[in-house]
C-alpha cells in the first residue's frame, strides 16, 4: 500500500491550479487527513448529523466546510473548519499537498468551489480527533487506507435526485459507505497515485 513518502512525492509531481480564492460561502476547502495505522496509513472521516435542509445530512466526508470572512486562503478554511468539527489543530508542518480544485454545482443558481488538501499526523493529533459539535457533525473514525482499494468492499447508495432515486457507488465501512463527493475526491487522489479505487473499476 502506499506510503507518506509516496503520497508526497506523487502530489509535487501533479500540477495543480491554486485557483482564486475569495473569503466567501461559495468557496470551501476540505482536509484529507492522514495518521499512521497499525499496518498502513489511515484516513480521517466524519459522518454528518443529521439536519434538515443541509444538503449532504448524514454523509460521510472529510472535515471541513464553507470559507468565512476570516480565512486568508483554502488551507485557512480546512485548518479552521478541522478545528471545529473534530477538535483538531492541523498546522503548515502537517500539510502533504494539494488535490485538483473541484467546481460543486449544488443547483443551477449557486456553484461552489472546493479545495481538498492532504495532510498527515501524528500519534497525538489523532488521538484528539472528536466530535466538538455534535449538531453538526455525528461521528468521526479512521478507514485503513488498503480498505479503500479492497474490492469486497465496494457496494452501491440509492439517494433521490429529483422526483427519483438514483444509484450511486460506494465503499462500505461497518455502518458508514463511503460516496458522492468524497469518494470523487478519493478517485482523485487515487489517480494521481496511479491506482483505481475498485468503486469506479
Amino acid at each position: 500500500m502506499l506510503t507518506l513518502t509516496q503520497i508526497r512525492e506523487g502530489l509535487i509531481r501533479v500540477p495543480h491550479d491554486p485557483g482564486i480564492f475569495v473569503p466567501r460561502p461559495t468557496h470551501a476547502a476540505v482536509a484529507m487527513i492522514l495518521a499512521d495505522g497499525a499496518d498502513t496509513l489511515e484516513i480521517c472521516f466524519i459522518r454528518r448529523a443529521e439536519r434538515a435542509g443541509d444538503p449532504w445530512s448524514g454523509q460521510v466526508a472529510f472535515p471541513g466546510g464553507r470559507a468565512s470572512a476570516a480565512d486568508v486562503d483554502p488551507h485557512a478554511v480546512a485548518e479552521r473548519e478541522t478545528w471545529e468539527e473534530i477538535g483538531m489543530h492541523l498546522l503548515p508542518r502537517h500539510r502533504v499537498g494539494v488535490l485538483p480544485m473541484r467546481p460543486i454545482e449544488r443547483n443551477p443558481r449557486e456553484q461552489l468551489t472546493l479545495w481538498p488538501f492532504v495532510y498527515h499526523v501524528g500519534a497525538a493529533e489523532k488521538a484528539s480527533a472528536t466530535a466538538r459539535l455534535p449538531k453538526e457533525v455525528a461521528s468521526v473514525f479512521w478507514v485503513p487506507m488498503g480498505h479503500l482499494f479492497d474490492s469486497q468492499a465496494v457496494t452501491e447508495i440509492e439517494y433521490p435526485v429529483g422526483v427519483t432515486h438514483s444509484t450511486f457507488p460506494g465503499i462500505q465501512f461497518g455502518e458508514h459507505v463511503i460516496w458522492g463527493l468524497t469518494l470523487r475526491i478519493l478517485a482523485s487522489f487515487a489517480e494521481i497515485m496511479e491506482r483505481i479505487l475498485p468503486a469506479f473499476g
